[in-house]
Parts: structure tokens; sequence; C-alpha cells
């Protein structure tokens, strides 16, 4: 007769999991690229922000276009891995990880990126077709609006509950805690568009 396996026995893999995440979303790619292409350091660039967006900001469009792909596949990387060992649950806890990892990375004085790119890998892994729908969403908003910030805000917002129609209500759940975490994150952007002074898709401005 099978047992289910107690939360002491399953807490090993779990650990283990969000330890995993927590190393592939840790890896800042963005400065990794740029100094490979022998870039000025990114954080004295811009925002001083690893991810993509400043990545732009050097000039080198093929940088962050790479830098905002390997930000999201190390996310997807970290669900998959860790669903594939220890299922799915093990995968939640991956998907944590990958995203405090990009956001507060060990190696650079937990100063990281701001998750949306991580945000999308992770749903890749846990669910596709809530990723396809959060870059719509992303994408109506920003051809409305020509703001890159309120695009990723207003995507996650709704990413949850995405996530509970499509019935995947435990990822829905994780994606809700990352969804609050990633508005932290941008409370600048969140300032600026309230005062009017958000930088707009095109222009050379702030991330």
């Amino acid at each position: 007769m099978l047992h289910p396996i107690s939360w002491s026995q399953a807490l090993p893999s779990y650990l283990l999991a969000l330890a995993l995440g927590y190393l592939l979303g840790a890896i800042p790619f963005g400065l990794i690229l740029t100094r490979f292409a022998g870039t000025a350091d990114l954080r004295s660039i811009g925002s001083g922000n690893i991810g993509a967006t400043n990545v732009l900001r050097t000039g080198r469009k093929g940088l962050a276009a790479a830098t905002l792909l390997c930000d999201m596949l190390k996310g997807t990387a970290a669900v998959l891995l860790a669903a594939h060992f220890a299922g799915h649950d093990a995968a939640l806890a991956a998907g944590l990880g990958a995203f405090l990892g990009h956001v507060f990375p060990v190696w650079l004085r937990f100063k990281g990126g701001k998750g949306v790119a991580t945000y999308i890998g992770l749903l890749i892994g846990l669910a596709w077709p809530s990723a396809l729908i959060f870059c719509a969403i992303w994408l109506v908003v920003a051809a409305a609006t020509r703001y890159s910030s309120l695009s990723g805000l207003i995507a996650s917002a709704l990413t949850p509950a995405v996530l509970w129609f499509l019935g995947h209500h435990d990822d829905a759940l994780l994606m809700l805690l990352l969804t609050m975490l990633l508005w932290v994150m941008h409370r600048p952007n969140i300032q600026r568009l309230l005062a009017g002074t958000e930088g707009k898709i095109g222009a050379t401005t702030r991330a």
C-alpha cells in the first residue's frame, strides 16, 4: 500500500529546489554579457539595473535581446528541472527561488533586476499559455500607452487571475506573491507614472 509523502520527507526536496532556483536566478546575464562585449559596467549606465531594458541603453540591441532571453530561460530552467526530478510542488519552490535570485542576487550585494523577464520565464515553465497571455496583455498596453513599466505591471496584475481561470490554482498563488514583489521592485516607476514623468518606449530615459 502506498503512503503519502509527509511534509518532513518532502521538505529537503523543496529546500533543494529553492536553492537551485535561487542560484540559477542569481546569474546576472546582463552584467556578464555586457562585460564580455566590452561595454561599460552596466551598473554605471542609466538606472544601474542589470536587466534587458538597461542593457538596451548601451546601444547594443542584440545584447539586450540576449539578456531578455537568458533572464527568461533561467526561470524556465529552474521550474522544469525541479518538476522533472521532484514534482510540481518542488517546481513552485524553484520558481520562487529563481525570482528571488534575480531580484536579490548574492553576488551583487542583493541588488538585481526588477523581475519581469524571469517572471515570464516562470510562466513558460509552469503554464506556457499564461505566458502568451501575459505577452499579449503587455503588447496591448504598450501599444496604447508606450509605457513599458505600466505594461509589465498590468500584465502581472492580471496573471494570477488568468492562471486561476485556467485551473492552475497553486501556480496562481505563487504568481500572486511574485506579482506583489514585482510591484514593490517597480516603486520608482510607479511614482514616475503617477507624476507623469515616466519615460516612454523609444525615449531615452530611466528604467
